[in-house]
C-alpha cells in the first residue's frame, strides 16, 4: 500500500478520493469538489490517500499547529475492510506529524479530532462500509488513547449556510498519557482557528466559545 500526498484538484487519484468521501460521509460534512483547490495547495493542510492496486482505498487529512504545537485530524476514510488500512493511516500520519513538531524543536503535545457520538446520533451508515461505523470508530480511537473534552461540542456546517452540526465531540490524544486536562486557552485558540474558514457560523457556536473562555481548564474524559 502507498501513503500519497494529494496537492491539486487535478490529481486524478482526488477524484477518487472526494467519490469515497461522498460514499461514507453525510453531505454536510463533505466539502464541493471545487472547494478543495484552495484547501489541497494550502503547505500547511496535509492530504493522503492510501493507494492499493491503484485504487484510493483509504485517506486521511491532518494538519500540524507550529505555534500550539497540536495537530488536527480532519478525517480519516477506511473504504475497504481487511486491508489494515486504519493501522496504515494511522502509523503513517504519526510518523510524518512527529517528524513536523521535531523539526519545530519540540516534541508533539497531541492530537485533536472529532468524533460523532452513535448514542446521541444514530443515522450515520458512512456507506455501509463496517470499520466506518461510528461504534467502531469511537472504540478505536479510545484504544489509541483519544479522551473526550468534557464540553457540549458544536461545528459550524461544512456547507457554511450557518447551521450546526451537533452530535460530536472533541477529543485530544496527548502523547504524555498522564494529562487529564487542557488549558481552556488552547482549546478556544484552536477552535478559532479550526474553524477560521467557515465565516457562516451559528450563534449556538459563538456561545460555546464564550463558555469555554470562562473556564480555566477542560477535562479529558474517557471516550
Amino acid at each position: 500500500m502507498e501513503y500519497r500526498r494529494i496537492v491539486g484538484i487535478e490529481d486524478p487519484l482526488f477524484k477518487k478520493m472526494h467519490r469515497l468521501m461522498q460514499e461514507v460521509f453525510p453531505p454536510e460534512e463533505v466539502l464541493a469538489f471545487e472547494l478543495w483547490k484552495e484547501p489541497l495547495e494550502d503547505p500547511g493542510i496535509r492530504v493522503f490517500a492510501a493507494v492499493h492496486e491503484g485504487d484510493v482505498v483509504g485517506a486521511t487529512e491532518y494538519r500540524y499547529y507550529k505555534d500550539m504545537n497540536v495537530a488536527m485530524t480532519d478525517f480519516t476514510i477506511i473504504g475497504k475492510p481487511g486491508l489494515g488500512i486504519g493501522r496504515f493511516l494511522f502509523r503513517k500520519r504519526q510518523e510524518d506529524l512527529l517528524a513536523l513538531a521535531a523539526a519545530n524543536g519540540k516534541q508533539l503535545y497531541g492530537i485533536f479530532a472529532e468524533i460523532y457520538d452513535p448514542y446521541r446520533v444514530a443515522e450515520h451508515e458512512f456507506g455501509g462500509v463496517k470499520p466506518m461505523d461510528p461504534f467502531v470508530r469511537r472504540e478505536v480511537l479510545s484504544h489509541l488513547g483519544f479522551k473526550r473534552l468534557d464540553f457540549p461540542y458544536v461545528h459550524p456546517s461544512w456547507k457554511n449556510d450557518g447551521e450546526a452540526v451537533t452530535g460530536l465531540d472533541l477529543c485530544f490524544l496527548p502523547m504524555d498519557d498522564q494529562i487529564d486536562q487542557l488549558e481552556a486557552d488552547l482549546v478556544v485558540k484552536f477552535l478559532r482557528r479550526y474553524d477560521s474558514v467557515l465565516s457562516n457560523k451559528p450563534k449556538s457556536w459563538y456561545e460555546m466559545i464564550e463558555n469555554l473562555e470562562a473556564k480555566d481548564a477542560i477535562a479529558l474524559l474517557p471516550i
